[in-house]
């Protein structure tokens, strides 16, 4: 039988597109079998359909318009996300779903395919303080508490971002701007203007009875809220991230830079060169990635150094920007071969609406990694797997891991080392997996 949960993440009314044709019955009754649909939803369906052994011909394409392809929303689609949010209860880990004996196989050579890698975003997950999922606000983000929460789980990197203070110390934070509160007034400061000393002072303290400035942040909404979290941590520098994160852990250091500000080169070296400084110093033998929105910072770094590999990140095409190297996959893999740059990290929504670009970054001999909320799903970071993607970057580290553990990631056994344990492994046809292929853009773009 079709799983019936790949399909829900893109099978939702919210991006449909108004009609689609499909010219094969082969998987509809498999769909149609996994559903339940109320009686009203049941009339806009052919009643062939239905029949889960049904195998019906179609003389011509079968259409079906926004209002039956609404009818088509999976049992569990309460468990997955639309594009831009992440249900409480969306990562679950599949190994109870499954039935793999029940479905057709297909044969995934591992080859000598590199590990499929899972990343800690900001550590252990960011956090979005306007939401309800209480797991987008257990730790801190980019703090030494988040990234070694991140370690204590089955995680090759972490990800997290680095600016460069006004006195020239790496320092590990996501946003532009710091906000904080006096007389009941909320100011805000853009972070590469301040000292190390200014910056730290946000926040928890670590001396014992020190006056700290709090710590806010603007919502989606336009809110400013006290970045308020279950367990929460100091501000941190990079050295401190080398010297006190597990060293097991690898880095993806996210050189960060405002997408507003147009950077003269010699600012950008000089910001560069200070972090290059703090890695070569303290690094070691832990293992390193450079990864940057900027293209001019990824085309330096890779010149200042040879030792660590670094990515261009890219939204993949769903936003737009002034640069256009910064507006689609295929921008990004010119970037990457003009530059002699390694790899690609794409927001997953990029990827999963223009999937032959995968074939073409990948025939390039460059890796590829995702971001995204849907990394936060494990039926779509499993599909990034089949597709040939290298890695993911997510939020619920625990709950990713484990779905990783349990679908992807070679089990080491006396008689055969490195082989796929099959039992918790989900299969499918060629003939399944070339149709969630060739949906997924069709439905995605909308």
């Amino acid at each position: 039988m079709l799983n019936p949960h790949i399909l829900p993440i893109f099978l939702r009314s919210s991006f449909l597109p108004s009609t689609l044709h499909i010219k094969s019955s082969h998987l509809l009754p498999k769909i149609m079998h996994c559903i339940k649909l109320n009686p009203i939803q049941l009339k806009s369906i052919p009643s062939f359909l239905l029949n889960p052994y049904s195998n019906h011909s179609f003389s011509k394409p079968f259409s079906l318009n926004r209002t039956k392809m609404a009818a088509l929303k999976a049992v569990h689609v309460s468990d997955v996300p639309n594009l831009d949010q992440v249900n409480e209860n969306a990562a679950v880990s599949l190994s109870s779903r499954y039935n793999p004996k029940e479905m057709e196989t297909v044969t995934m050579e591992m080859g000598n395919r590199k590990k499929f890698m899972v990343i800690g975003h900001r550590g252990n997950g960011m956090n979005r303080l306007q939401s309800s999922d209480p797991r987008m606000k257990h730790v801190k983000e980019n703090s030494i508490l988040s990234f070694n929460t991140a370690a204590s789980f089955n995680l090759d990197f972490i990800e997290f971002d680095v600016q460069v203070t006004k006195d020239g110390c790496p320092i590990i934070f996501h946003d532009d701007y710091i906000l904080s509160k006096e007389n009941g007034i909320i100011y805000e400061k853009r972070v590469t203007d301040l000292t190390l000393s200014e910056f730290l002072a946000y926040g928890p303290q670590k001396q014992d009875g020190k006056i700290s400035k709090p710590l806010l942040r603007n919502t989606k909404d336009g809110k400013s809220v006290s970045w308020d979290v279950n367990y929460d941590d100091t501000l941190c520098t990079l050295q401190e991230a080398f010297e006190e994160v597990d060293p097991k852990l690898g880095f993806n250091v996210e050189l960060k830079f405002d997408d507003y500000i147009v950077y003269k080169e010699a600012h950008l070296v000089n910001v560069l060169q200070a972090i290059l400084e703090v890695v070569y110093k303290y690094a070691k033998d832990r293992p390193v990635i450079f990864s940057t929105f900027h293209p001019d910072a990824a085309l330096l770094v890779r010149n200042l150094q040879g030792t660590y590999p670094v990515y261009f990140l890219t939204n993949g095409g769903t936003e737009r920007y002034d640069d256009v190297r910064r507006n689609s996959l295929e921008e990004a893999l010119n970037l990457c071969l003009e530059g002699s740059l390694q790899g690609i990290v794409s927001e997953v929504k990029g990827i999963f609406r223009y999937p032959g670009a995968v074939s073409k970054i990948k025939d390039s001999k460059l890796s590829l990694l995702t971001y995204g909320t849907l990394n936060n799903v494990p039926e779509s970071v499993y599909l990034q797997h089949l597709m040939g993607i290298d890695g993911v970057i997510v939020d619920f580290v625990q709950e990713i891991t484990k779905a990783v553990d349990n679908l992807i990631k070679p089990v080491k056994t006396e008689e055969n080392e490195g082989e796929l344990q099959s039992d918790v492994k989900p299969q499918f046809s060629q003939t399944e997996l070339s149709f969630l292929l060739k949906l997924i853009p069709e439905l995605v773009q909308q």
